[in-house]
């Protein structure tokens, strides 16, 4: 029988390549520790800084998660960040930048569809849906609600109890005038499980939701 003990020189050889960058469990460690340490700081700017740091807290981010995945072209859950990140950048710019971080955006989350379009539950669809419906249309940018209304299905399809496919359907229902279904979906987002590690950005989602349930009652009175 096959003695399959590695030998000493081979044990070390394999303990080495655990630790080069982009091979072995260290490095999927390091992939998984940036990738929170980028959604934790999206949390805190979006939701914890006051408004007149948001800008400059997200173009910090936006360069540090662009780097990410650029380091990890064929990791979906590093474009798909890297998309949210700039996409945000764009909405709290609000300036000419703001295009380009869109495009950007775009660009991320496509590439992440066509590596795997069920990563992160179907995020990218979510966030490309978002980014289509409050994009202004052309000439200015290629916003889109017809597009916006397939991502965005395709991503509850995919999650239908998730926080943010509902939320962002309910939204793009209630910005579209269908206030009664809106309040369906944003009634599921208010009940959706709690993402562990993810206090920060479920509690500002839930108070985001809180308003435009509100809103949309109000609508319907």
């Amino acid at each position: 029988m096959m003695n399959r003990r590695l030998s000493v020189p081979a044990a070390m050889a394999m303990a080495f390549l655990l630790l080069l960058p982009g091979t072995g469990i260290l490095a999927d460690a390091a992939f998984d520790a940036e990738l929170d340490a980028v959604r934790q700081a999206w949390a805190v700017a979006n939701y914890q800084l006051p408004g007149n740091q948001r800008e400059a807290a997200f173009e910090k981010l936006r360069l540090r998660s662009a780097a990410f995945a650029d380091q990890h072209p064929q990791q979906a859950e590093a474009l798909i960040w890297d998309g949210i990140v700039q996409s945000t950048y764009a909405g709290v710019n609000g300036g000419l930048g703001a295009i380009g971080a869109a495009k950007q955006a775009r660009a991320r989350f496509e590439a992440a569809l066509a590596i795997d379009d069920r990563a992160l539950d179907g995020s990218a669809y979510t966030s490309l849906g978002t980014l289509y419906h409050k994009m202004p249309g052309w000439p200015i940018g290629f916003g889109s609600d017809k597009k916006a209304r397939q991502y965005l299905e395709k991503a509850l399809e995919i999650n239908p109890t998730g926080i943010d496919p509902n939320y962002f359907f309910g939204e793009f229902l209630y910005d579209t005038g269908d206030y009664a279904r809106a309040l369906q979906y944003l009634q599921v987002a208010q009940q959706a499980p709690p993402r562990p590690g993810r206090e920060v950005a479920d509690a500002g989602r839930q108070g985001e939701i809180r308003e435009l349930i509100a809103k949309a009652r109000r609508k319907l009175d």
